[in-house]
Formats: C-alpha cells, structure tokens, sequence
C-alpha cells in the first residue's frame, strides 16, 4: 500500500490502544520501521496518536483524567481589513513536533500547565484557574516554539501560530484592531496560541523614535488584552529579547519560564534520540560529543546529529562514522552565537 493511501487509512481509525482496529495499525507502523520506512512510521504513529483518546497522568491522590480527542477543526481565522490577509495560520497536528529534551526544572513547569489546563473544570470548582498565558524566554534554538507545539499535542488542542506579516500595518490604528479582532475570535474556540518573537509587538514604550504613537497604541491595546484574557485555550508568548519587552507586560502573564540552553546531560539525550535510528561506529563517544558541544542550543545539537546521519546515508554507509560526526560539528560550529 501507497504512503497517500496508509495516510488516508490512518487518519480514519479512531478509538484506543486496546481495539482490535488499533492494534492492526501499530503493527503496520513496526513493519513500515522495520524496512527502515522511518519518516513514513513516524508520520502514521503521529496520526494514530492524534485519533487516540488522551489521559494525563494523575498528581498524588489524583484520579486519572481522560481527555476527549480534537479533531483539529479550523475556526474561521479573522483577517486583516486591508489586504484580507490571515491573522494566524493554523499548523496540523501532525505537523507539530513534541519530542523533547528539557531540563527537569522546565519540564516540571511544562508539565504543570498541562496538568492544570487538563484539571481546569475541578480547578474552577475552588474558585481556582489553570495558567493561560504564558511567556518563555530563551537564546534562539533552545526550544521555547516547541514547548508551546508539545503542549499543544499533549493537550489535543488546535494550534495557531500569529502571523504579524499580517497584524503590523504601516496605517494609523490598524495593528491595534488586528490584534484586537484575533483575540476576539479566540473567545470561544479551545486552542493553543503562538505569539512567537513577541517582542515585535511588546517593545518599551519609552526611548522610542518616529513611531513612538503607534508602538504606544500596540502596547496599551496588548495590555488590555492580555488583562481580559477569557479564551478557554492557552495563549504562549515567546521571545528571545526579553529586556526589549515593556516592563508592564511582564505582569498580565501567568507564569514565565527561562528555556536554557541544554548541559552535558541534556545534549547527550539530545544526540541519543536524534541518532536512535541509525547505528553508531564503535569508535563513536557521545558523552565526549556531548562535552564539546556544551554551549550550542539544542537545535545546533540536533543539527549536528543529523548532519551527520545523512552524510552516512548518501554514502551508503550502514553506521555513522566519527569522522562524519566531527565533521558535521566542525562545519555548525561557526552557527553557535
């Protein structure tokens, strides 16, 4: 069978791990793994998890708490008055990545957004609100767009990236009403939105130049927003400027989290997952990998590995060689700023 008609097989099943049904397709995923089909098994398992009903684990004398599946549907994406371009685009579930590696400390913060978003209704009933609003800083690379796409796939929730192609206008007021009638259309539709590089629209209000009227403007209706924010989703912010960002915004969020760049351990879990496909020369050290590129953010890391890995496999090699590796690491080297 064809990748296009597994594909569409794939995204009709629906149910749990234990229907028969179920269990054919993850047998299906194993064989496609087996004959080396990686990307393709990956994509179906991507599918079939998606379909699958969700279940967060449970906190200590916590009973275990189901998630309804999403389907993903597309709400009507406002767009902006002039141009009629869309506000946000809307990322598939498929499409989104959420294999990662986080230090514990953020992985515990990570977790305790989903674990509240995913307790909201018994929160509610103590008067109580999960985190909602967001805000992850961070060096480029290390993570903070993919924490927001993790939570976004663990929750079973839509995701949207804001498009500020499309909310900046060069016109007197029409930033504002953009932003305004993007948050508006949230109002009543569960999903995860990214603003990511928030500083576009978040800078200091004060020592600007020129455009200081229409920045005010952007910053005031933000923090008005930000204070009414109502939407039964989770809005992320992302930035890797965050002493850019007027002081002011810094409040209307519910949690703010550092994403830093990965230590030893981290980026040897990050070389391990990245090369777990594809065997490994015997001559091959990752924890000694994993010393030399301390300092490098996890995309670099990554990078690396899977510089290397195709390297090997143009050449029809049948395991990564060190040499392909220290060549991959030489030539990313200049990249770790």
């Amino acid at each position: 069978m064809n990748q296009t008609l597994l594909t569409r097989l794939f995204k009709s099943i629906e149910g749990n791990k234990e229907e028969p049904l179920v269990r054919i397709a993850y047998t299906i995923i194993d064989d496609e793994r087996k004959k080396g089909h990686t990307k393709l098994a990956d994509k179906l398992d991507t599918i079939l998890e998606g379909n699958l009903v969700k279940w967060i684990e449970p906190q200590k004398n916590e009973s275990k708490l189901k998630l309804t599946k999403n389907r993903d549907d597309v709400f009507k994406i406002p767009a902006d008055r002039r141009y009629r371009l869309p506000l946000a685009s809307h990322v598939d579930r498929e499409f989104l990545r959420h294999h990662m590696v986080l230090s514990e400390n953020v992985e515990y913060k990570i977790e305790r957004i989903e674990n509240e978003y995913a307790a909201k209704e018994r929160l509610a009933n103590h008067g109580l609100k999960p985190r909602q609003k967001i805000l992850l800083y961070g060096s480029s690379g290390c993570g903070k767009s993919m924490s927001a796409e993790r939570i976004a796939w663990n929750l079973g929730l839509p995701f949207y990236k804001v498009r500020f192609d499309a909310i900046m206008s060069s016109y007197l007021g029409e930033s504002s009403a953009n932003l305004k009638s993007l948050f508006d259309s949230l109002k009543d539709f569960p999903c995860v939105l990214l603003l990511d590089e928030f500083d576009i629209i978040a800078k200091k209000r004060e020592g600007q130049n020129n455009d200081v009227g229409e920045i005010h403007r952007i910053v005031n209706i933000l923090l008005g927003l930000l204070e009414e924010y109502e939407s039964p989703g989770i809005l992320i912010a992302t930035t890797n400027l965050e002493e850019s960002i007027d002081t002011a915004l810094f409040r209307r969020f519910d949690d703010i989290i550092q994403i830093p760049r990965p230590n030893q351990e981290e980026i040897l879990g990050l070389l391990q997952m990245t090369l777990s496909s594809l065997k490994l020369g015997k001559d091959i050290n990752l924890t000694d990998l994993s010393n030399k590129m301390l300092g490098f953010s996890s995309a670099l890391v990554v990078k690396v590995a899977n510089d290397a890995a195709k390297l090997s496999v143009i050449k029809n090699q049948k395991e990564i060689s060190l040499l392909n590796l220290e060549k991959a690491l030489v030539e990313n080297i200049a990249f770790n700023k």
